[in-house]
């Protein structure tokens, strides 16, 4: 099967438009559309379905994608494997926690480019879990998380930790912390474990955020307490918004690397994996200078 069908494929799947796949590919909409008609007649099934809507995968096209990206990332690993180093041409997609894309990202994509100058950097924020299950597929190459969920066919390490600190619109000290306006930060099971562990009465509440930025907005917009990043709740504090809540204790989160196995030995994979231990080897990192989308396609 040629590679370039699977290609085709797959980038349909995320822009759900057949113009659009051909202005990212740079070829024709009848080009796109021999391809999937090529691709189908190989399968002998009908992958995707077209109508006022828009373009959508049929259950036969929901079943293979998974099975698509599996081809795709064998293929790049087949390819890296007749190489000494380097990804010249390739694609290496990243998979990164929500919360970690505020913390010198600008650092981190400098480093990757560096390192690896003919490849294309492709950083996604998502989930651990999802990442897991992309790391998995093939569908990421490798994922910075918070929760690793074991697997046969990944390898993880630890690469540091972030911090997360106490602030509030309302209270300067732990008593003064209303159960009735604070916020539950959930980022994280272990996080959530640490936090029921010492502060128990701050467990049942009313209202939860999983995601810092969010958390962020939330107590800019109304008021309460909560926990959040350290470098937000330094800028936080420093814009008059909220107020360090002093004797609140620092809550740290692991961060970890994943890596399919039959990766991790690769060169290009260790010169990335050896960037990210640099890149959080320690919780007194600062934000990045400018806002990032959730997913920025770097070149």
């Amino acid at each position: 099967m040629q590679l370039e069908l699977i290609e085709t494929f797959l980038d349909l799947c995320e822009t759900r438009s057949f113009n659009r796949t051909a202005e990212r590919l740079r070829v024709t909409q009848s080009t796109i559309s021999g391809r999937i008609k090529a691709l189908e007649a190989i399968i002998g099934r009908r992958l995707f379905q077209r109508s006022r809507a828009g373009t959508a995968l049929t259950t036969e096209g929901l079943r293979f994608e998974p099975h698509a990206r599996s081809m795709r990332h064998s293929w790049i690993t087949a390819l890296n494997a007749t190489r000494d180093v380097g990804m010249s041409g390739v694609t290496m997609r990243i998979g990164l926690q929500h919360d970690l894309v505020s913390i010198q990202i600008d650092r981190l994509i400098s480093g990757f480019r560096e390192a690896l100058p003919d490849t294309h950097i492709y950083v996604e924020a998502d989930y651990s879990m999802q990442m897991c299950a992309d790391l998995v597929s093939g569908a990421q190459d490798i994922a910075v998380l918070y929760s690793p969920q074991t697997h046969a066919d990944i390898h993880f390490e630890t690469l540091g930790e972030v911090a997360y600190m106490m602030v509030s619109t309302t209270a300067d000290r732990l008593a003064d912390v209303s159960a009735d306006s604070y916020i539950l930060a959930n980022y994280a099971p272990s996080f959530a474990h640490t936090h029921a562990a010492i502060l128990p009465d701050l467990t049942n509440v009313s209202l939860s955020i999983g995601q810092n930025g969010a958390m962020v907005d939330l107590l800019t917009s109304l008021s309460g307490t909560a926990y959040v990043l350290r470098h937000s709740a330094t800028a936080l504090v420093r814009a008059g918004s909220c107020r360090h809540v002093q004797d609140a204790p620092v809550i740290t989160q692991p961060v970890f690397a994943g890596v399919n196995r039959r990766n991790h030995h690769r060169a290009a994979y260790r010169k990335l994996l050896q960037i990210l231990r640099q890149q959080y080897a320690g919780a007194h990192m600062r934000p990045s200078r400018s806002q990032v989308a959730s997913k920025p396609f770097i070149h």
